[in-house]
Formats: structure tokens, C-alpha cells, sequence
């Protein structure tokens, strides 16, 4: 995978930025919030705050959910326009968390320094997903979780479904501002990923278990239970968890 294809992801995020952002800060005031730490809670140690990798943070929306909740939180992502906006609705939100400019596969961050690592639709950007759970592994403490949610997203490209680019302004998921020219850009890298040529969550199974994680699981449902009617059918969400 060139730099080229890394350099066209960051350009097309900063450009999506703002209206990303919007969405996200809808999801924040809205009842799905609470299904999202309702599902992430399930799997996380109990009973303490914990030091909590948001790896692709985006604009922050998993990152502010689980500081105020009481965690420590740290949020890397590539693109700095979106850490930009992850700081900015952090503020307004009043949470407090770090955010840092990091490749997700490659933080530089200190090993066995967090006990969970969450992401969000990220693994099917990446060059490659299996250097990410091999970094995932070496940062978590022995005990520490993986919850990815993610879907197959190039099946929807396939099949030319774009009912999520067509969302309100007020919707809690999905894309605004998609213009032909994006939804293109969007639509060539997510076929150009190695994400795209493989079944998952199956293929996640092979690749933590080769980064050395345990107690792997999948959970296909966790779209219909999160999202509802917005789970997307040609790409429904599933949870990946593993465990150090």
C-alpha cells in the first residue's frame, strides 16, 4: 500500500471535517449515546477508571463518551483538521481528553500503557489492519480489551448503496455534505484497502490472533442493537473483541 493511498485518505477527512463533525455532535445528544457505552461496558473492566486508547478518534465522539464517563482517555487520529474539531467539541462537552497526531498502527505511545483500546470504523481505512492489532497488542496491559466496530463496508460499495450519504442535517448516522465527487473518492479507496478483499469479522480472528490476543469474539448484532433502523444492510456493524 503507497503513501499515495495514506496521503488521499488524510485529504478526503479533512475535507469531510466539519460535516462529520455535525453528525457526531448530533449522536452526542441523542439517547444512542448511552447504547454505545451500554455495549462497550459489557466488555470493559469494572469498578475503576481505566487508561482508554481511542484509535482513530475521528472527532472525538468515542473519546468524549468514555471521559465522561470517568475515564482516561486519549484520542490519536491522522488528520489534524479532525483533532482540531475533537478538541473543539470536547470543550464544548466538557470532557477531558488527550488528543495526540498518531498513526493508529504506529503510535509511538509507551507499551502496556492502557488497559482498553476502542475504535469505530476504522480497521477498513487501514493499510494495514494487521500492523494495527500487533500495535493495539504491545500498548495494552495483560488483561486488556480490543472493542473494534467496523463493517464490510466495500459490500455496500458494490452493490452501489449510498442511502447513508443521504441522511438529514439532524440524523445521529450516517454522512452529510457527500457530494458525487466524494462519494467517488470515498468509494475508490474503500475498494483500494485490503480490508475490502476479505470476510469479516472472520479475517479480524486471524489477525489478532496473530498479533497474540486470547479470547477473541465477534458479535454481529451490535449494529441492530446500536443503530437500529440505520444499521446498514449490505454492511451491517459487528463488534470484534479480543483480549491480552
Amino acid at each position: 500500500m503507497t503513501a499515495g493511498i495514506t496521503q488521499r485518505i488524510k485529504d478526503y477527512w479533512t475535507v469531510r471535517t466539519r460535516d462529520f463533525s455535525a453528525v457526531r455532535q448530533n449522536e452526542l445528544r441523542d439517547a444512542i449515546s448511552e447504547r454505545w457505552l451500554a455495549e462497550m461496558n459489557a466488555y470493559l473492566p469494572q469498578g475503576r477508571p481505566l487508561d482508554i486508547l481511542d484509535a482513530g478518534t475521528g472527532t472525538g465522539y468515542f473519546a468524549i463518551l468514555l471521559a465522561g464517563a470517568g475515564h482516561r482517555v486519549t484520542g490519536v487520529d491522522m488528520t489534524s483538521a479532525m483533532l482540531a474539531e475533537a478538541e473543539a467539541t470536547a470543550r464544548q462537552f466538557g470532557a477531558s481528553v488527550r488528543f495526540l497526531q498518531a498513526d493508529v498502527q504506529a503510535t509511538g505511545l509507551e507499551a502496556e500503557s492502557f488497559d482498553a483500546v476502542v475504535t469505530r470504523n476504522v480497521t477498513w481505512t487501514l493499510p494495514d489492519p494487521g500492523q494495527a492489532y500487533r500495535e493495539w497488542h504491545r500498548l495494552l496491559r495483560p488483561g486488556g480489551v480490543v472493542l473494534n466496530f467496523d463493517a464490510n463496508y466495500a459490500d455496500n460499495v458494490r452493490r452501489h448503496n449510498q442511502s447513508a450519504s443521504r441522511i438529514k442535517p439532524g440524523d445521529v448516522y450516517g454522512h452529510i455534505g457527500v457530494t458525487p465527487e466524494l462519494q467517488r473518492e470515498s468509494d475508490e479507496i474503500t475498494l483500494a484497502m485490503p480490508a475490502s478483499a476479505h470476510r469479516r469479522p472472520a479475517w479480524d480472528f486471524e489477525l489478532a490472533e496473530a498479533a497474540g490476543f486470547s479470547e477473541c469474539g465477534a458479535d454481529e448484532g451490535a449494529g441492530a442493537r446500536i443503530l437500529r433502523q440505520n444499521d446498514l444492510s449490505d454492511a451491517p456493524l459487528f463488534l470484534f473483541r479480543a483480549k491480552k
